[in-house]
């Protein structure tokens, strides 16, 4: 059910993306034709948001816990919640373009979740716990709401921010763009090496080891080509190229150099992408997107992206904060410990009180507020993309 999903979260974004660039097609009716795609579109994603709810259900009910424990489960749940915070402000401000944004985040979400291990596994006792479901649960809900605020401020920059000259705000945004696209580059090079199955496979120092089956716990595995190999450890298996350089000493972890390639990887692919597009588009991705934003209103765009963050916010507070303190304190016997993803929880949630406190007492709206809400957004695909893939601590299990 959640590869139906999939496919209609793909094709909900076609459509979406037709009803905004067919609005000029010779002998139609602009208004008309994004009205009628509009609405197949949402359907579509209706459709597959309800095959998803049932892959909710039954995956939950198969491991007997909630589908969070991981990172292909967090990240299809993240997806989930993403999905549904677009259908309510939809039904909402029946704006069609929010779709075309917030739909494509949902599948490059989905499609990066896809990367990861898909098993039911039993709990490890760290994560034996009823705070699984309402942590988890609601960080993830949290985080899907802020993600239609920051579509919805991606929109406001791309719709208002001039693109006839080259500024600050231009380049800017098409850092930002190149971020996402970065994500996407990661999931397609991390699906097709996958099917290759050109492992490169390093046995770690073994010294002290006579059991096989440790030995065999001491190996790391590549999907992706090696650019950085691990300290002090042996090549047994090449992959489709040797490592140009080691990791350094500072990281720590079995996995922290296969990690640490990961992401070079991803930068790599994400910038070829983004090279690709500007030599088809001979253009800013900015400036070819924003001719099918000209008739919407930046001001509603911009109380979209407030309202999403004002629920969102509180939502996030709760889930990933205050719940995550009081399990930290049953299963640690302390409220705070300055674990990595603990710190960038606290970094997003301070970012957003920010941002929150910045609109209501400084007047801080339009383009300074579109632009807190892209930041916050990109720091939140920084805990879950890089935090999780490269830093070791006591969440290091969500990685696997």
């Amino acid at each position: 059910m959640l590869d139906i999903a999939f496919v209609l979260y793909v094709l909900a974004s076609i459509v979406f993306v037709v009803a905004l660039t067919g609005k000029n097609w010779a002998g139609r009716d602009p208004k008309q034709h994004e009205e009628k795609y509009g609405r197949i579109a949402y359907w579509l994603a209706l459709v597959g948001f309800l095959a998803q709810t049932g892959y909710v259900v039954f995956r939950w009910i198969a491991g007997g816990h909630s589908p969070t424990s991981n990172m292909f489960e967090f990240m299809a749940f993240l997806d989930y919640c993403i999905i549904l915070a677009y259908l309510i402000i939809y039904r909402i401000y029946r704006l069609t373009v929010i779709g075309a944004f917030v739909l494509p985040l949902g599948v490059v979400m989905l499609g990066y979740s896809y990367v990861f291990p898909k098993e039911v596994t039993p709990l490890i006792p760290a994560l034996q716990s009823y705070w699984l479901h309402i942590h988890v649960t609601t960080a993830a809900l949290g985080e899907g709401i802020l993600a239609v605020g920051f579509a919805a401020g991606l929109m406001y920059l791309v719709r208002t921010v001039p693109q006839d000259v080259v500024t600050k705000s231009t380049r800017w945004l098409e850092v930002v763009l190149a971020v996402v696209l970065m994500l996407v580059g990661f999931i397609a090079m991390e699906s097709t090496f996958s099917r290759l199955d050109q492992k490169t496979v390093f046995q770690l120092p073994t010294e002290q080891l006579n059991n096989q089956a440790q030995m065999e716990k001491m190996k790391v595995e590549y999907t992706l080509p090696a650019i950085v190999a691990p300290q002090d450890a042996t090549l047994i298996q090449a992959g489709p190229m040797n490592p140009w350089f080691t990791a350094p000493a500072w990281m720590e972890g079995k996995d922290a150099a296969r990690k640490l390639n990961t992401m070079i990887w991803s930068v790599i692919s994400g910038l070829v992408l983004y090279g690709i597009l500007r030599l088809i588009l001979r253009k800013r991705l900015a400036a070819a997107m924003q001719p099918g934003l000209r008739d919407i209103d930046p001001e509603l765009i911009d109380e979209i992206s407030y309202r999403a963050i004002s629920i969102g916010y509180p939502v996030f507070t709760l889930g990933a904060l205050i719940f995550a303190m009081i399990w930290a304190e049953e299963a640690w016997g302390r409220f705070w410990g300055w674990d990595p993803k603990e710190v960038w929880a606290l970094i997003v949630w301070l970012f957003y009180s920010a941002y929150l406190h910045l609109r209501l007492s400084r007047g801080w709206i339009g383009a300074k507020s579109a632009w807190m809400s892209v930041i916050g957004f990109v720091i939140i695909l920084i805990t879950l993309v890089v935090v999780n893939l490269v830093i070791a601590g006591l969440h290091s299990y969500a990685g696997v």
